[in-house]
């Protein structure tokens, strides 16, 4: 919980790690087209889960929320206050993503104001180095918030350097889903040494990536994002939380 990237190599790494599952959630996919690739790599020795990381907000003020167990599709660039109103009815889970990370993520006041809407909080990702790793241990362990760790795999090589591992059996994706509304016991676990290291410094610098090239592509050079709430495929749903 959870990866970006999602093919037979990502797959192959996983089972070797000793995973089980995967939660499979890339930015700006669709949530029909997320839950075909996960079926189509899901299998009996690994279990590929669909989930959203939604993008709430603008692309100077944005937030991060970790979705699983979504009945309907939610799109990005819509209001905080809009995805959590939407992610209750639907009763999903609502899982915090790195902490207090830039200018990406929710913050201890977020956290407190949604405490009732979030299912957990994630105490480590190999991107949060030094400091920003020790704020997101420090908000899980005042906020008392059940935690999880994530690879945050966007690149393929991050798969399986960290790991969630729970006290109950977890085989369908509704088991995972009750595991994490239930607040069920887990501990949450990581490589370490060089290599991690080296990993999660090549983590990091895949942000220079997503925040230059990749930003200026996808706001310019790109038609409408098939998440953005005024996409036909909403149908004016979510038009009055839209923030573009």
């Amino acid at each position: 919980m959870h990866v970006k990237v999602l093919d037979e190599a990502v797959v192959e790494r996983a089972k070797a790690a000793g995973l089980d599952a995967l939660v499979y959630a890339p930015h700006f996919v669709r949530l029909p087209e997320i839950r075909e690739r996960a079926a189509t790599y899901s299998d009996d020795e690994l279990l590929v889960v669909p989930g959203r990381e939604l993008f709430t907000g603008s692309w100077h003020a944005r937030k991060h929320v970790l979705a699983v167990g979504l009945d309907e599709p939610i799109p990005d660039f819509i209001t905080l206050e809009g995805a959590m109103r939407e992610l209750q009815r639907q009763d999903a889970v609502v899982l915090a993503p790195h902490p207090g990370f830039l200018n990406v993520s929710l913050t201890s006041a977020d956290l407190a104001a949604y405490g009732d809407r979030i299912h957990g909080v994630e105490a480590y990702n190999p991107k949060l180095l030094a400091r920003a790793g020790r704020r997101a241990r420090r908000i899980v362990e005042e906020g008392r918030w059940p935690p999880f760790g994530s690879s945050y795999a966007h690149l393929r090589s991050s798969v399986g350097e960290v790991w969630t591992r729970f006290e109950r059996q977890v085989e369908r994706p509704e088991d995972l889903v009750d595991a994490l509304r239930d607040g069920a016991p887990r501990t949450v676990g990581r490589r370490t040494g060089v290599r991690h290291q080296l990993r999660r410094l090549a983590e990091f610098a895949h942000l220079g990536y997503e925040n230059s090239w990749s930003k200026i592509d996808r706001l310019f050079l790109q038609g409408t994002e098939p998440t953005h709430p005024r996409h036909i495929a909403y149908e004016g749903r979510f038009d009055d939380v839209a923030v573009y």
